[in-house]
């Protein structure tokens, strides 16, 4: 889809849709406890504009959730829903949106009763972390999904039958994910335009004042020098290794030879520009992918330090506690409090 364009200030473009269909698309959305307000707001907007641009109603929509009261997303806003769990249209559309504690909001009822609406052939889609809810109920085996960069890890080793791509979304047959925030709008203006065209979506962009929507070939994540604040190509290429190789980690000798330095030179680029060195930033690296294993899959800690490059659960507690200043132990003893509650 090409770039959108710009239009006059204060001109509302009415795109006239040369097919109609005999009645509106229906999208049911499934607000989960602590889901997250942009990802589903995002979507929502685009269908609310798509009616508005074409002066027509295209798109409806339904709010629902376990329950049928109200639920509030992961700012703490409460939001009625419109009904429970029920049975919906063969022609539904159905998007679980997901968000913070999602492995605390993925419930037998909400896993039944999505295998149930799948096996009926309704498209399902996930928002922001709801691809880990589709993946539990086995609605994503064989098929191509993203998920929120932070959630990566826990999911690789979660669900092994599914295809894990690093896209801020993803369409695979009549499964669709989205990476949260903004991708919403890069998804559902791709559905906007396969049901009405893209000079409609467009339209949509254009209000959002979207002006550079993408694809599902574009990454979540942004690129290493624009998160580190530097660009030096061989400290990237460098960092994009370790980043590559968490489990079986590369000595800084070996990462050297790889970009054509020394071990000394690559201390000193990592000591400039980073502050720390090569050794320092690894383990940090690791650490990271450590905690968020710990705080998001039941992974036992010996098993999770093997996952993140440490040769004994020893060695990984005392780096662990060094660097968080708790152990891997308590912080899984606190995660485990908090799904209770």
């Amino acid at each position: 889809m090409s770039e959108a364009r710009m239009l006059p200030p204060n001109q509302r473009q009415i795109v006239e849709i040369d097919t109609v269909p005999d009645k509106p698309k229906r999208f049911v959305f499934v607000l989960l406890q602590d889901f997250t307000l942009l990802s589903f707001s995002a979507a929502l907007d685009c269908l609310r504009l798509a009616n508005r641009m074409s002066n027509k109603t295209l798109y409806e929509w339904k709010v629902i959730g376990e329950g049928g009261e109200t639920v509030s997303c992961s700012s703490g806003l409460a939001f009625q829903l419109d009904d429970d769990l029920v049975e919906l249209h063969r022609d539904d559309v159905l998007v679980v949106c997901g968000g913070a504690n999602v492995q605390v909001a993925t419930t037998k009822p909400l896993l039944n009763w999505l295998r149930r609406e799948a096996r009926r052939g309704i498209p399902v889609g996930g928002l922001c972390t709801a691809a880990y809810v589709l993946a539990r109920a086995g609605l994503l085996d064989g098929k191509r999904a993203t998920i929120h960069w932070e959630n990566q890890d826990s999911f690789i080793e979660d669900f092994d039958d599914v295809s894990l791509t690093k896209s801020v979304f993803t369409l695979d047959g009549n499964r669709m994910t989205t990476a949260g925030g903004t991708a919403s709008i890069d998804l559902f203006l791709r559905l906007i335009a396969r049901d009405h065209g893209d000079e409609l979506a467009t339209s949509v962009a254009d209000q959002q004042i979207y002006s550079a929507i993408r694809t599902d070939q574009d990454t979540q994540r942004l690129s290493v020098p624009t998160r580190i604040g530097v660009r030096h190509p061989k400290l990237s290429q460098v960092i994009q290794m370790m980043e590559a190789n968490i489990e079986e980690p590369i000595s800084p000798a070996l990462l050297a030879q790889e970009v054509g330095m020394s071990t000394r030179q690559l201390e000193r680029l990592f000591r400039r520009y980073l502050n720390r060195s090569p050794k320092r930033y690894y383990m940090e690296l690791r650490l990271q992918k450590a905690r968020n294993l710990l705080m998001q899959t039941d992974m036992s800690v010996i098993n999770v330090a093997l996952a993140c490059g440490f040769a004994s659960p020893s060695h990984f507690s005392k780096c662990y506690r060094s660097h968080y200043e708790t152990t891997p132990y308590r912080e899984r003893g606190a995660q485990s409090s908090g799904r209770e509650t």
